[in-house]
C-alpha cells in the first residue's frame, strides 16, 4: 500500500478530528470568555467557584477528564452508555478543559488593558457592556491572540487522545493500518496532516495579527 492510498484511509479518521476541533473551538472559545468573566467577579463565591473550576480543568490529565466524564454516568449513577455517547464525551471533554486555558487567557488579556479606559468610556455615558466589547475586547484579541494560537496548535494534537476511550479519530485510524500494514507510512501520513494543519493555523493567525496592527 503506497502514500496516497494510506492518506485516502485516513480521510474518514481525518474528518472526525476535524469535527473535534471545530466544535471544541466553537464551545470552548465563548465558554473560556464566561468563565474568565466569572473569575473576575466582585462575588467571592461566584469568583471562587471558577477558580477551583480553572484549577482542576488545568491540574489534571485531559484524558483522565476523557475517561471520568465517558464513564461517570455508568459508575456514579448506574446510567447504561452506548458507543455513540463517545463522540458527545469527547466534545463534552474538550470543551470544558480548553474553556479553563482560556479562560486564563482571556482574564490575563482584559488585566492588561489600562483601567483609565474603562473610566473613560464611563464619563462618555458608555455602559459597562457596551465598553467591554466596543473598546476593550478589542484590543483584548490582538493581546491574546499569539497565546490562543498555541493553545489552539496543541488542540490539534491533543485531539489523539480521544483513543483513550476508543473514538476513531485519525491517530487511532492510523495505529490500525498501521498495525494491519506492518508499517510506519500511516503515522508519517497522520504526521504531515498535523503537521500542515498547524502551519495553516499559524498562517491565519499572523494575517489577522497584521490586520490587528495595521487597525
Amino acid at each position: 500500500m503506497n502514500f496516497i492510498d494510506i492518506c485516502l484511509q485516513l480521510i474518514p479518521g481525518m474528518l472526525i478530528t476535524l469535527e473535534i476541533f471545530i466544535i471544541t473551538l466553537f464551545f470552548s472559545t465563548p465558554l473560556g470568555l464566561l468563565v474568565a468573566i466569572g473569575r473576575m467577579s466582585k462575588y467571592k463565591i461566584l469568583a471562587g467557584f471558577f477558580r477551583v473550576y480553572i484549577a482542576i480543568m488545568r491540574g489534571t490529565p485531559l484524558m483522565l477528564q476523557l475517561l471520568v466524564i465517558y464513564f461517570g454516568p455508568y459508575y456514579l449513577f448506574g446510567i447504561s452508555i452506548d458507543s455513540s455517547y463517545r463522540g458527545v464525551a469527547v466534545m463534552i471533554a474538550f470543551s470544558l478543559n480548553y474553556a479553563a486555558y482560556f479562560a486564563e487567557i482571556y482574564r490575563g488579556g482584559i488585566e492588561s488593558v489600562d483601567k483609565g479606559q474603562w473610566e473613560a468610556a464611563y464619563i462618555l455615558g458608555y455602559s459597562k457592556r457596551l465598553t467591554f466589547f466596543k473598546i476593550i475586547f478589542p484590543q483584548v484579541i490582538r493581546q491574546i491572540l499569539p497565546a490562543m494560537t498555541n493553545e489552539t496548535v496543541t488542540l490539534v494534537k491533543d485531539t489523539s487522545l480521544a483513543f483513550s476511550i476508543a473514538y476513531a479519530e485519525m491517530f487511532t485510524e492510523a495505529k490500525r493500518i498501521a498495525a494491519a500494514q506492518t508499517s510506519m507510512l500511516p503515522f508519517v501520513a497522520a504526521g504531515v496532516f498535523y503537521f500542515v494543519f498547524n502551519a495553516l493555523i499559524a498562517f491565519l493567525s499572523n494575517r489577522v495579527r497584521d490586520k490587528l496592527d495595521y487597525y
